[in-house]
């Protein structure tokens, strides 16, 4: 399934869409931070892999190398062009995962493994998401997966929601999911799996040039701040980057408080 022949519905989380080339230029680190999670995978040659939020592919390039046969899944028409421009050869799906997966074969399961690199905070349909996962694994499968944890970006999604208080503006609508580990072991075991590893540590993250977080705040809030007009929406920005520039702004650089949550699980039957 390509995709131009692959129908993208409604989304389910923030409305968010994603602009490819900023993505990769200026948010570079999302992939490069994947590595840990990359290692607790440990791809093999000959498996057959499923990245889940494959974006525009720089992790999935790993996974070919290391003689996987990958495909791709994402809900973003975008990030899916870029990713087929980078491995053309690859096959990505253009899916909201939150919604029911094909079961005629499309995605080209089952899998020996589910990949995913800092997607599924984007899908608060949790239980959804990690039935399909398991449905698209072959019995004894495994997950290997690294997500926004419980207080990830607290203080710069806190600035924003306090700088709309301030103005009187409807604030942002976030429709993230950043678990706790027992939350989340919870709904792997609901879905049948057997969680064998989980890891949960905070990472501050440097963003990319002196205006790191207001782009920050233009990427991945697009979705939540969209309800407003572009002028009040750079109004709040801007608020929000200089209450936050005290505790957020170091040795020349934005740093976001990101918390990671990684988990290592098997589908049990």
């Amino acid at each position: 399934m390509s995709v131009d022949d692959t129908p993208t519905p409604e989304p389910t989380h923030d409305g968010h869409s994603w602009d490819a080339g900023v993505y990769d230029r200026d948010f570079s680190f999302v992939a490069a931070y994947g590595e840990t999670i990359l290692g607790w995978l440990d791809p093999r040659p000959g498996e057959r892999i499923l990245d889940l939020g494959c974006g525009t592919g720089e992790l999935t390039a790993r996974l070919v190398a290391s003689g996987a046969s990958v495909v791709g899944l994402d809900s973003d028409p975008a990030m899916a062009e870029a990713f087929r421009a980078r491995l053309p050869d690859v096959p990505v799906v253009v899916l909201d995962a939150q919604a029911p997966w094909p079961h005629d074969g499309a995605l080209g399961g089952p899998f020996d493994a589910v990949f995913s690199n800092a997607a599924l905070h984007w899908m608060p349909r949790a239980d959804s998401v990690a039935g399909s996962m398991a449905s698209a694994l072959r019995p004894g499968g495994r997950l290997a997966a690294e997500l926004g944890g419980i207080g990830n970006v607290a203080a710069v999604q806190g600035a924003v929601e306090t700088a709309a208080q301030e103005l009187g503006l409807d604030g942002p609508r976030w429709r993230r999911y950043y678990p706790s580990p027992a939350q989340y072991a919870g709904v792997l075991e609901r879905a049948g799996f057997e969680v064998r590893q989980v890891e949960l540590t905070d990472r501050p993250t440097r963003l990319h040039g002196p205006d790191g977080l207001a782009q920050w705040y233009r990427l991945f809030g697009r979705g939540a701040l969209s309800h407003l007009a572009d002028d009040a929406r750079d109004a709040l920005v801007a608020r929000a980057v200089e209450s936050v520039r005290p505790r957020l702004f170091s040795d020349g650089s934005w740093w976001a408080d990101y918390r990671r949550l990684r988990v290592l699980a098997r589908r049990v039957s």
